[in-house]
């Protein structure tokens, strides 16, 4: 057992595993809610396509800035090592706090939430059916991940190809039955200006989301020099492509007017082509999706805790196996507290709002910290081998700045009390840090 726990990270990532790793993180069950939203405010068909479109170049802003911290330093710790080195310990172990009770953790309990309501759809398991169905897809998510970083990266690879498949067939779909689609004069009714692109905006990059969690692969991918950018690319590529192409197959079914009017898209867009029996394969899709996204939220999530426990000393978080090549006791970790959210959830009339409300300021603040962290990164070590440069610097991370700080001031202003006592718990971080670098001193002397 000694040479397990011994162990470090062997780079076992090629850049499709990583790519696939990234897509199916970022397309959740956004894509099958957001739409709407938007649609209600896009004054015309053509801005809401490419509202879309600019959802993709706003990812692939922040995937630039990314590539270039991750090859220049690759960690398990991912954001928490580039703001450790760029603003101090103090704000790393912050960072640190609020991703393993707030960020992460929150994040796979709000999707094992839909999982489980869409579970529930399938097969009832009673009142309290959605709460055991997220706690049993988390259980069974948490065990592949503690088998094997081989086990985990191959359950992703099938969740995130199938995923694809099944965004793909809505596609087809679409186009399909494009003539069952509303008048585009129709459409036009009772629309909004162009003065409410921006809130459109938030929705979409709220659905672009999770393409930072790239960050945490760096210490697995194999050249990560090389490789890193290519991941981030074309993970990015993927999902830009695959999320127009969708919305291009919605509006062909349903139109404008009918995607503002419709609380279940896809679920609209299956029965047009398959009659009631559409809505089974809707909530199939669903899961997957789900499952997709825990199972690779788990997976880069872990390596956080792990690299905590190096830098603090945990001797128990710091184990790496080096037979299965991953952070066990930290998944386990991780996936305790999320199980504790999923219970905490399971009391709320909503456990997925709840969940994204808890987690969405926090979030946008920690990635404008990682941004800035960019610019002090740059100045002060100017010396350190970069394997790859963020284009049309300082434009580029400014930009990503900008959108972080749009995105945090949205998260406060229309979010509820969920997002009050997700900041409560951060600023419970504050006296633990104290405590810690006391000991810490103490231990010194």
């Amino acid at each position: 057992m000694a040479t397990q726990q011994s162990g470090a990270p062997r780079a076992s990532l090629s850049v499709f595993d990583g790519a696939l790793m990234m897509v199916g993180i970022i397309i959740g069950i956004g894509i099958f809610k957001t739409p709407q939203l938007v649609a209600m405010f896009s004054p015309n068909e053509w801005t809401f396509v490419a509202v879309w479109v600019l959802g993709g170049l706003a990812t692939l802003i922040g995937a630039l800035v990314y590539a270039e911290l991750a090859a220049a330093y690759p960690s398990t710790g991912g954001e928490y090592h580039f703001l450790t080195r760029a603003l101090g310990q103090p704000v790393g172990f912050l960072f640190a706090w609020a991703r393993t009770t707030v960020i992460q953790t929150g994040a796979i309990a709000a999707v094992a939430f839909v999982f489980g309501d869409y579970a529930q759809q399938l097969y009832s398991l009673g009142s309290y059916g959605p709460a055991i169905y997220a706690a049993i897809g988390l259980l069974v998510l948490t065990f592949i991940n503690i088998a094997g970083t081989y086990q985990s990266k191959t359950a992703q690879n099938a969740l995130s190809l199938a995923l694809v498949a099944a965004m793909l067939l809505m596609v087809v779909i679409g186009f399909m039955n494009a003539g069952t689609r509303p008048s585009a004069a129709a459409a036009a009714v009772g629309g909004p200006g162009y003065s409410m692109i921006g809130l459109a905006m938030v929705f979409i990059l709220l659905t672009y989301g999770g393409w930072n969690e790239a960050a945490y692969l760096s210490a697995d991918v194999r050249n990560v020099g090389r490789d890193m950018v290519r991941i981030l690319l074309t993970g990015t590529a993927i999902v830009t492509t695959v999320y127009v192409l969708v919305n291009v197959g919605y509006l062909m079914v349903l139109g404008l007017e009918g995607l503002r009017k419709s609380d279940a898209i896809a679920a609209d867009v299956m029965r047009t082509a398959f009659g009631t029996g559409g809505a089974v394969i809707v909530s199939v899709i669903v899961c997957v999706a789900a499952l997709s996204t825990m199972n690779a939220s788990i997976f880069t999530g872990a390596r956080l805790y792990h690299a905590l426990g190096q830098d603090l000393s945990l001797s128990r978080l710091k184990v790496w196996d080096s037979v299965r090549n991953n952070p066990r006791n930290a998944i386990i970790l991780q996936s305790v507290i999320a199980m504790v959210l999923v219970c905490f959830g399971a009391l709320a009339r909503d456990g997925f709002k709840a969940m994204v409300e808890y987690t969405a300021p926090v979030f946008w603040f920690f990635l404008l910290l990682v941004g800035i962290s960019f610019f002090v990164l740059r100045r002060r070590d100017k010396n350190q081998p970069r394997p790859f440069r963020t284009p049309f610097y300082p434009v580029t991370p400014a930009l990503f700045c900008a959108i972080c700080a749009y995105l945090l001031y949205s998260s406060l202003v229309y979010t509820g009390r969920g997002a009050l006592f997700g900041v409560a718990v951060l600023l419970a971080g504050i006296p633990l840090l104290g405590f810690l670098r006391r000991k810490r001193r103490v231990a010194a002397a």
